[in-house]
């Protein structure tokens, strides 16, 4: 019989009557079996998060940032165990699911630096007349208890991105998984357990969807930080305008390729192909447009097509393979659709096109209308667009054309051209010389526009997770 996974109330291991199954997306194999919650068990893990919040908040920093120093080294301990559930899980091809688990290892490691140096600031106020010898210290206190709920693309690193900014402020944390990848999220339950943290800082919670808007309306939890699908998160915002909500809602990454970087075309198409395809293409900042400069845009096209046709596609456990399946096969099936309506309203398919399964062939397109669903919706899928430009004016107004605006990547050696992307472009960060999918975990990550509200990134969602409090000092010489 399949051992039961169980889920984490309170710093404790439970299971309960309800049980449901995890298959990998490549041969619909299963993974595991893993506990449901009932209503009571969440009841205890929201109830234990909001007992233990003014005993987290005065938490000492040393001691937060031991316990994250510590979940870092076990992560880091079990790699290589983490990295197979995450491909179990998810489909991930191994080598992606590795440099995951690095990632999450390093997004611990920057909290715990990260809760030693969040100190605050102090500022003279006696810069008018009425306030000599005042001073003011101002310094970030929790808001409450946090419900983080993570996608299914990164199962571990993301939900890391919700934990470690809120253990590092003292500041107790509900996680739900994703219910198709909850595998690495329990670890990281089982191992926070480990540390000296006071029970109820940290619950992992298997709830189903379809009660997750439980968790999402209770007062205890007054802090809700969301990645997932825009209709989602929007009514999340929409329903709870007086929770403190973040959103991270994925967007239509594009990459522009100016003229001036014509000598190094292949790097630039051999990255473009890459980020396309590397998790599937289920990444919210996936290569998902490349608009090219007229002057180099055939050449640039034939190299594309040339490094996506090399990419190997099968097998997520072969140290070999580049891109694995999508989540599941209605995804697929989708994304097969969306590339099917882009062709019949003209689009050409340079290569890929194709399903297997869960697995649909990286893909490339061209002459593809604006508004086709592959172009102006997030493809969340193997699939790059190509189209050309005239200007780099008209190449930013492409990438600004969309109703997302997470990150963009500029191919670029001109320094003002990349000073003219951080001005005009409409999204959170401009990546120069590199694809919009870099991301460094201790950088703020976040968007525009309908990608979202709020930042990730460490130290940025600790100041989301936080309010500022003053203390002005009074009768100081100064």
């Amino acid at each position: 019989m399949t051992d039961i996974w169980p889920f984490w109330v309170a710093g404790r291991a439970e299971t309960g009557q309800e049980t449901f199954e995890v298959r990998s997306p490549y041969d619909e194999k299963v993974a595991a079996v893993v506990a449901v919650p009932s209503p009571q068990q969440v009841e205890v893990a929201v109830a234990a998060a909001a007992g233990v919040a003014r005993q987290a908040a005065r938490l000492p920093a040393h001691a937060r940032a031991e316990a994250l120093t510590a979940v870092s080294a076990r992560l880091a301990e079990r790699g290589e165990e983490l990295a197979r559930l995450i491909t179990a899980e998810s489909g991930k091809p191994v080598k992606w699911s590795r440099v995951e688990v690095s990632r999450a290892v390093s997004t611990f490691r920057w909290a715990a630096e990260e809760a030693r140096r969040f100190s605050g600031e102090v500022q003279r106020l006696d810069t008018s007349p009425g306030a000599d010898g005042r001073i003011g210290l101002v310094r970030r206190f929790p808001r409450g208890p946090v419900l983080g709920i993570a996608p299914f693309n990164f199962p571990l690193n993301l939900v890391a991105h919700k934990v470690a900014p809120a253990i590092a402020v003292g500041a107790p944390i509900i996680v739900k998984p994703a219910p198709k990848t909850p595998l690495s999220a329990l670890v990281l339950g089982e191992l926070f357990a480990e540390t000296d943290l006071p029970a109820g800082m940290v619950s992992v919670l298997t709830v189903p969807n379809e009660r997750a808007g439980d968790l999402v309306a209770d007062p205890r939890l007054p802090v809700v930080s969301f990645t997932g699908s825009g209709p989602v998160g929007w009514s999340i915002l929409d329903a709870h305008p007086r929770k403190h909500v973040t959103l991270e809602l994925g967007g239509s990454a594009a990459a522009v390729v100016c003229a001036d970087y014509a000598a190094d075309l292949d790097w630039a198409a051999s990255r473009c192909a890459t980020f396309a395809n590397y998790q599937g293409g289920q990444s919210c900042i996936s290569v998902q447009r490349v608009v090219v400069a007229r002057e180099v845009h055939d050449r640039f096209v034939d190299l594309l097509v040339e490094h996506v046709k090399a990419l190997r596609t099968g097998d997520p456990w072969d140290d070999a393979t580049d891109v694995g399946p999508l989540i599941d096969r209605p995804a697929a099936e989708r994304v097969g659709q969306w590339v099917d309506e882009a062709v019949a309203a003209g689009a050409r398919v340079l290569t890929g096109g194709t399903r297997e399964g869960a697995t649909y062939a990286p893909t490339v397109l061209a002459d593809v209308p604006s508004d086709a669903k592959v172009s102006a919706e997030e493809v969340f899928g193997p699939v790059v667009v190509v189209s050309s430009f005239d200007g780099v004016d008209d190449g930013f107004h492409q990438v600004n054309a969309s109703r997302f605006g997470l990150q963009a990547g500029v191919f670029t050696h001109d320094l003002r051209t990349a000073f003219r992307a951080h001005r005009d472009l409409e999204v959170g960060g401009v990546v120069v010389g590199d694809v919009p999918s870099f991301r460094a975990d201790q950088m703020p990550y976040g968007g525009t526009k309908e990608s979202g509200v709020g930042r990730e990134g460490v130290r940025y969602a600790m100041e989301d997770y936080t309010y500022e409090r003053v203390m002005v000092l009074t009768g100081v010489d100064l």
